[in-house]
Order: structure tokens, then C-alpha cells, then sequence
């Protein structure tokens, strides 16, 4: 069991091995550097950044912590040429790559120092990322918020046979907001974990108060894994859910949907607060997030729910 692994940590130079995943909308420099200076690892969400916009946002993520922090950088991202640019010019020490062959960029991004760690959503795609050069992998299973993959494989599957597949640090992904779920995670073989919903209901989160609201107040089976024709993505039901769930109901092509989602839709729901027509990412674990707190209470809380209860578990 990893329960003591310190590989991520020293890895990332971090001292708790919570890393806050970059969502769009909500992953901003405030988030991603109240999450480092809490000892976790902030990470800014690329994904709804112009790379004016990002740019902007690692020099101000740099001014607010002294720590390491990092860039998600999904890999079909139009500008990511402009983006990886930026990255090496500001110096990011890593970069978690998602959506995409983290073959295409790895070995660029590591000639420039760059630790880099990729998403994955089955041991096959990780087996690719050891292949790649990638330094760790984030084991994302079923139950995580936005694009998701297609095999809807949970996290108590994934975590286990990812981590018995490849030798490299396994970050565990999808469903985990509490100490006790973090535990859980490393007694499967996660070096660490990686925590989505809980930050987007946090007071940094870029995202609008509406759709914190909305997480707060979630239910289980609030959220639901659709729009697979397309990319998968998992979000909380509304009237946009269910204009999707009566063109997929009729049979309608991707063509139709496409023109559905639109542009913007993401946006237009987690950043304008719009909780009807707008795109509401989010994760199935929303439905145990129950207040909107400051970043490094979030870590704390989590950081010394899992040391007492591994305390326990060692007695």
C-alpha cells in the first residue's frame, strides 16, 4: 500500500500530496495559488484562457505564492502552441496534459525542464503516457466532473489497475473530497489525489456564485455522463441536460448536437451563472459538498481527516 508514498511529493516539491485539478471556469490564479501556499499543488486551468489570458494568469499565480504551482493544458486546445510557449517562457516547473496523445508534446515540454503528468481514463491510455515520458499520471475515473472518458470506469477500479500497470506516481482522480475518500485512494495504490469539485465550491474559484451555489446544494443523481457522441462530459442536470437528453431521445446525429452546444455553453453556465441554459461541469461527489470555504481550509480539512484516519488505520 502507498499510504506513506512520497514520491509525488517530492516530485512536485510539495509538502501535501493534494493537488487541485484545472478546471475551466474556476481555475484561476487565486485558486491555484491559495491551493500551493495551503502545501497542495495549485494548478491554473488552461482550457478557458486566451493565452493573453494565461499568460496574465501565471505571472500573477507567481506574485501570490513562492510554491510550486502548475498548468492543465488540454492537448485539442486550438492555441496550444501559443500556450505551451508561454508555459516555457514563464518558466511553469509542470504541466498535466489531458485530452489528447501526451505523446505529441511530452518530450518538448521535459527538454525544457518541465515535469509533466497526464490524464488518463484507462491503463491502457497510461501504458501510453509511460511510453510518452510522462512523470506521473492522474488515474480519472468514472465519477469526475467534466470530460470524462469513455470507458466509465470508477475510481475503485481504475485507481488499482492503473497503479499494478505502470511504475511511475498514480494521482487519483474522480469522487474524492474528504480525507476519507483520500485514504481510500492511497490504500489502492494513488501516490496522491487529485481534487476537482471541492475547489469549485471554494471562495477563489473563479467560477460564478450561482453555479457555486448549485454544487452546494446538489444531490446524488444531480449529475450524469452525456453528450457521449461527442466528447463525454458529466454535469448537473438543468433545462440544457434536458434539451441534450430529448435530441439524443430522438435519435438526432452529432451534427444536431454540436449545434445544441454551441459556443460558449461552459461559459455561459459555470462563469455567467446562467443555471438553465448554461454547461454546469461538475462531479458526482457534489452531492457531499455542502459549504463554500476558503482553498486552505479545503486542504486542511482534508490533510487532517486523512492523517487521523491513517492514524487509526496503523493502530
Amino acid at each position: 500500500m502507498n499510504i506513506t508514498d512520497s514520491r509525488i511529493t517530492s516530485l512536485f516539491n510539495i509538502e501535501k500530496p493534494i493537488i487541485q485539478a484545472g478546471m475551466i471556469w474556476a481555475s484561476g490564479y487565486k485558486l491555484a495559488s491559495a491551493v500551493s501556499n495551503a502545501g497542495g499543488l495549485g494548478i491554473i486551468g488552461a482550457g478557458s484562457m486566451y493565452p493573453p489570458v494565461l499568460k496574465e494568469h501565471i505571472q500573477k499565480c507567481k506574485a501570490a505564492t513562492s510554491k510550486p504551482f502548475a498548468v492543465n493544458l488540454p492537448l485539442l486546445y486550438p492555441d496550444i502552441e501559443q500556450h505551451i510557449k508561454i508555459i516555457i517562457d514563464e518558466k511553469v516547473p509542470i504541466v498535466f496534459t489531458s485530452a489528447g496523445n501526451p505523446k505529441t508534446h511530452t518530450t518538448f515540454l521535459k527538454q525544457h525542464g518541465i515535469i509533466v503528468v497526464h490524464v488518463v481514463s484507462s491503463s491502457k491510455f497510461a501504458l501510453k503516457a509511460v511510453q510518452a515520458g510522462c512523470d506521473a499520471v492522474v488515474a480519472e475515473g468514472f465519477e469526475a466532473g467534466g470530460h470524462n472518458g469513455r470507458e466509465e470506469t470508477t475510481s475503485f477500479i481504475l485507481i488499482p489497475a492503473v497503479s499494478n500497470a505502470v511504475k511511475i506516481p498514480v494521482i487519483a482522480a474522480g469522487g474524492i473530497a474528504t480525507g476519507r475518500q483520500m485514504l481510500a485512494a492511497m490504500v489502492l495504490g494513488a501516490s496522491a489525489v487529485q481534487v476537482g469539485s471541492r475547489f469549485v465550491a471554494s471562495t477563489e474559484a473563479s467560477c460564478h456564485i450561482n453555479f457555486k451555489n448549485a454544487v452546494v446544494n446538489a444531490s446524488e443523481g444531480d449529475t450524469i455522463l452525456t453528450l457521449k457522441q461527442l466528447t463525454p462530459v458529466r454535469l448537473l442536470k438543468n433545462e440544457f441536460y434536458n434539451q441534450i437528453h430529448q435530441t439524443e431521445s430522438n435519435a438526432e446525429g452529432a451534427d444536431t448536437l454540436e449545434k445544441l452546444l454551441g459556443r460558449g455553453r461552459a461559459k455561459k453556465g459555470m462563469f455567467e451563472g446562467d443555471m438553465q441554459q448554461g454547461e454546469l461541469e461538475i462531479g458526482q461527489v457534489s452531492a457531499l459538498i455542502h459549504e463554500i470555504k476558503p482553498a486552505a481550509h479545503i486542504v486542511d480539512e482534508i490533510w487532517n481527516e486523512y492523517k487521523r484516519l491513517l492514524g487509526l488505520s496503523l493502530q
